[in-house]
Parts: C-alpha cells; sequence; structure tokens
C-alpha cells in the first residue's frame, strides 16, 4: 500500500478490503498536524496521562515510548502515541510558550520576531506574554517567582485577582524602584482586574513584581499576571 509524499496518508487500494481502517487513518495523521497546535516543545519523556488528542514536539534523545521520535509531532490517538515527522517550513503553536515556532530541516525554533519583518541574518524583535500564578503570603508586600526578562522593552502589566486578596484594601502593582507602576488601588475581590500600560520602559536585569498592600497587610489570596513585553534579537555572523 503505498502513501502520500508529505504527510505519508495511506491510500486506498483497489478492491481493497477494510477501507474504513485506512481511511480512519489518513483523517487521525490529517487531524494531528492541520492547524497544528502542540502543548509544548522539547519534552524528552512521554507525559503520564495524556489526553486524547493531546500534541507534543518531542526533544532531543526521548526515550520510552518516544524513542526515536526527536523533533517529531507525537500525538496520543486511541490509546497509543503517533508520530509525524515534519518537512522544513512547517509551523506550530506552542502552548506553553505562547509563541509561534517553525522547522528548518533540523530543529525547531522560535519564529523570528514572532512573524514580525527579521534582517537576513536574523535580527529581529518579538512580542510576548509572560504569564504567572502568584499567592500572596502575609506582609506588607509580594515580590513575585516568575520575573521580568532581562532587556525586555515592557508595555504593561496585566492581572486578575483569583481568589478574594485579605488583610488589606487595596493593592498596588510594580517593581522595587515604582511601587504603583502598573496600577494602583487595585480592588481585592475575586475578578477584580488591573490593565496597567506605563512604557516603555526596558529592563536591564530580571526584575521581579512587586505587590504593594494598602490600609494592611496581605494575609492571603491569588493573582493572576502577565507581562507583555517586546523582545530585540541581534544578528548571527
Amino acid at each position: 500500500m503505498s502513501d502520500s509524499t508529505h504527510l505519508a496518508l495511506p491510500f486506498l487500494e483497489a478492491a481493497q478490503a477494510q477501507k474504513h481502517v485506512t481511511v480512519n487513518e489518513a483523517l487521525r495523521r490529517l487531524d494531528g498536524v492541520v492547524q497544528l497546535s502542540v502543548a509544548d516543545r522539547g519534552l524528552t519523556t512521554p507525559p503520564g496521562a495524556p489526553a486524547e488528542g493531546e500534541r507534543h514536539i518531542v526533544g532531543a534523545s526521548a526515550t520510552g515510548a518516544w524513542a526515536g521520535a526527536d523533533n517529531d509531532v507525537a500525538m496520543w490517538s486511541d490509546g497509543a502515541w503517533m508520530f509525524v515527522a515534519p518537512e522544513a517550513g512547517w509551523r506550530a503553536f506552542d502552548a506553553s510558550a505562547s509563541e509561534f515556532v517553525y522547522f528548518d530541516g533540523a530543529d525547531w525554533a522560535a519564529e523570528p520576531g514572532g512573524g514580525l519583518p527579521s534582517s537576513a541574518h536574523g535580527a529581529a524583535m518579538s512580542f510576548h506574554v509572560l504569564e504567572g500564578d502568584h499567592t500572596l503570603t502575609a506582609g506588607a508586600s509580594n515580590d513575585t517567582a516568575f520575573v521580568i526578562p532581562d532587556r525586555a522593552i515592557v508595555f504593561g502589566v496585566t492581572g486578575i485577582v483569583l481568589a478574594d486578596v485579605t488583610g488589606v484594601t487595596s493593592w498596588s502593582l510594580g517593581v522595587a524602584a515604582d511601587v504603583s507602576r502598573y496600577g494602583s488601588g487595585i480592588g481585592v475581590s475575586a475578578g477584580s482586574t488591573v490593565i496597567g500600560p506605563s512604557g516603555p520602559v526596558t529592563y536591564w536585569s530580571d526584575t521581579q513584581l512587586r505587590l504593594t498592600a494598602a490600609g494592611g497587610d496581605f494575609s492571603g489570596g491569588t493573582l493572576r499576571l502577565a507581562i507583555h513585553y517586546m523582545a530585540l534579537t541581534g544578528p548571527s555572523a
């Protein structure tokens, strides 16, 4: 039985029995790679409890059920992993990194400039959103574990209260050098939001966000924050 050139879709043969088996196999492969969006890229061991249809880009030197499938698109289908080898120029959305990636024939890499113009030698600019959750600990202020990346050009920080912020009447969002740069007088009830444009501001080292209490000290609560920034990539030699 012959297959198609690029996706290795099995063709029906003349007078073939069990034609639905061949057709279903082709449909599974199409379902796996058309409008490709993967959970992540770079894992070398399969996740323990994948959901039906879950897709990953396999990392280098993969082991277990992924052994020998480096750089392939792996999809969990009908209780087993199905692999599709990419061709140069394939494009996918990496949900874990919130960015588009492409296959250059050897490796998957972030799309230069996130789709923005780039130079012949790879100089580019790209836009990113870095999101993280923070559970408040007791005190007058909290710094987040996730940081504004070194050399990020930040346009703003947004957020939402996931669980009531307690012990205070409001709070501010910023960094150590300017504790209200991205908002002040922010609500404490679940569902309260902050949209904090301020910039562009360039940060020259990894910088934590700082949450500052007003009207008391923090005693609890959970927040989800998102850093909106641009990054520059220089040209190669």
